[in-house]
C-alpha cells in the first residue's frame, strides 16, 4: 500500500494486462494506495521463483496480487487476504515459497506473521512500504524503528532492505533452512 501508488502506474505502457486491469479498478474506485510499479516488478520477479505457493496480505483493488499473478508459474497457488488481522487467515494454507506482507505503516512487526510457520525453508518474505533508512539502527519518529528491526534481525531469516526508489524501500528475507533440510 503506497501513497499515490495507483497514480504511479499512469505513464507505464508496458504493464502486464492483469496489472493494467487492477490499476483501472483502483482508479475507478478512487483507491490511491496501490502497490507502486517498482514494488510490482520486484514481486513479479520473485513470484517466478515460487513453484508451489504464494500468499500476500494487502488492501485495495489487487494491484500487488496482479503483479504476483503475472509473474507466477502455471499451477502455483496464490492466496490473498485482507491485511486486517481478524480477516487475515493464511496460516492453514502454507507454508509458502513467497509471502508478501503489506507494510501499510505497521510493517507487520508485531510477530503475528511468523516466518517459521508461514514460510517453507528457503522461502522468501517481502515487507513493503518503508521509507529508506540510512542510519543504524534505523529510526522512525526519532526512536529505533522496531518494526523494521523485527524483520532485519529476525533469527529465522537472512534479511536486507532494498531501496526501490528515493522514497521507497522493502525488506526482503529468506527463511533459513533447518539443518534437517539438508540431504548429505
Amino acid at each position: 500500500m503506497s501513497l499515490r501508488g495507483t497514480e504511479a502506474h499512469r505513464d507505464d505502457d508496458a504493464l502486464p494486462a492483469l496489472v493494467r486491469r487492477a490499476v483501472g479498478a483502483a482508479r475507478g474506485h478512487g483507491f490511491a494506495y496501490s502497490c507502486r510499479p517498482e514494488q510490482g516488478r520486484l514481486l513479479q520477479v520473485l513470484a517466478a521463483g515460487a513453484p508451489h505457493g504464494i500468499a500476500e496480505t494487502g488492501t485495495g483493488c489487487g494491484v500487488g496480487l496482479a503483479w504476483l499473478a503475472s509473474g507466477s508459474r502455471p499451477g502455483t497457488r496464490l492466496i490473498s487476504v485482507e491485511r486486517d488481522a481478524e480477516r487475515a487467515r493464511i496460516e492453514g494454507y502454507g507454508p509458502y515459497d513467497l509471502l508478501v506482507l503489506d507494510g501499510g505503516g505497521q510493517a507487520k512487526g508485531d510477530g503475528a506473521a511468523d516466518p517459521a510457520r508461514l514460510l517453507a525453508p528457503g522461502g522468501t518474505v517481502v515487507i513493503d512500504d518503508f521509507t529508506p533508512a540510512t542510519p543504524w539502527p534505523p529510526r522512525f519518529d526519532g526512536v529505533p524503528d522496531q518494526a523494521r528491526l523485527h524483520w532485519l534481525e529476525h533469527p529465522e531469516l537472512r534479511a536486507t532492505e532494498l531501496r526501490l526508489a528515493a522514497d521507497l524501500s522493502v525488506i526482503v528475507g529468506m527463511r533459513l533452512p533447518d539443518d534437517r533440510d539438508y540431504v548429505v
